[in-house]
């Protein structure tokens, strides 16, 4: 029988140094589901991605899964080929490397997308430049967004796309991130963009601060990260809608009542 989860954690643990950052996780996101987890700052949810994704300076315990296959001990670059991309919040510049001989590395699709997806998201004068050397924040995220749609990933790790973007930028990360996941983009798509559209929903699970992302993102399971632990599950829109009218403070009370009945 086959597994309805794209990609599953396990009760997953994990430290930097000899502090545990992550408690216990267990996560299951199927096949074209988008997860969001909010979580004050420092509650690990850059930690979570990371470590996912296998990058050093993590130690962990648990299970990863992705499709069906248990890949906690594999390197980063398995997991990437195996079907995973990420997003970084802060992606670092990388001198002597041009934006289009890196993405060229990882691309999956045909390379003749890679001018038009460029044209689309405005970063065509920044194909021969060194990667996110003299980029501005909207730029950096473009180019991350870009490198994304090439490699086409099965599941899509986006961490807070809308950091230092304006709103002028985070509209069409907003569009383009939407297109990446297989979703339904607004009726002023153009005819381009509409042959370009992938037939099959992508997996993603994004992490947001502020929630402007989602004024565009079609998600459809919310978490929110507390404590090292999933503190609980809803709709993705309504956790934020509460969120901005009682911020953390309602979460912290509940998440205590809740870690004082395990106790009992």
């Amino acid at each position: 029988m086959k597994n309805e989860y794209l990609f599953e954690l396990k009760d997953f643990h994990v430290w930097v140094g000899e502090k545990e950052i992550l408690k216990g996780l267990n996560l299951r996101i199927k096949q074209g589901s988008v997860h969001v987890i909010f979580g004050p700052n420092g509650s690990g949810k850059t930690t979570l991605l990371n470590a996912v994704m296998g990058f050093s300076g993590y130690r962990v315990t648990g299970q990863i899964l992705f499709h069906g296959k248990d890949i906690t001990r594999l390197p980063v670059n398995e997991r990437a080929r195996l079907g995973i991309g990420i997003s970084f919040q802060r992606p670092p510049a990388i001198h002597g490397v041009k934006l289009r001989h890196l993405i060229a590395t990882s691309a999956k699709t045909n390379g003749r997308l890679l001018d038009e997806y460029a044209r689309k998201l405005n970063l065509v004068d920044f194909l021969e430049r060194d990667v996110n050397v003299g980029f501005s924040g909207g730029e950096i995220k473009r180019a991350e967004l870009l490198q994304l749609l090439l490699q086409d990933p099965d599941l899509i790790f986006l961490d807070e796309p809308e950091s230092g973007v304006d709103l002028e930028n985070i509209a069409l990360i907003g569009e383009y991130t939407n297109h990446l996941l297989g979703k339904k983009l607004r009726p002023q798509e153009d005819k381009t963009m509409k042959e370009l559209r992938r037939e099959v929903s992508k997996s993603g699970l994004l992490i947001t601060h502020t929630g402007h992302i989602l004024n565009y993102v079609n998600a459809d399971v919310g978490h929110i990260l507390m404590g090292g632990r999933i503190a609980c599950e809803a709709n993705p829109q309504e956790m934020l809608n509460t969120l901005q009218e009682c911020g953390f403070q309602e979460c912290y009370r509940c998440f205590r009542k809740e870690e004082d009945h395990v106790k009992r």
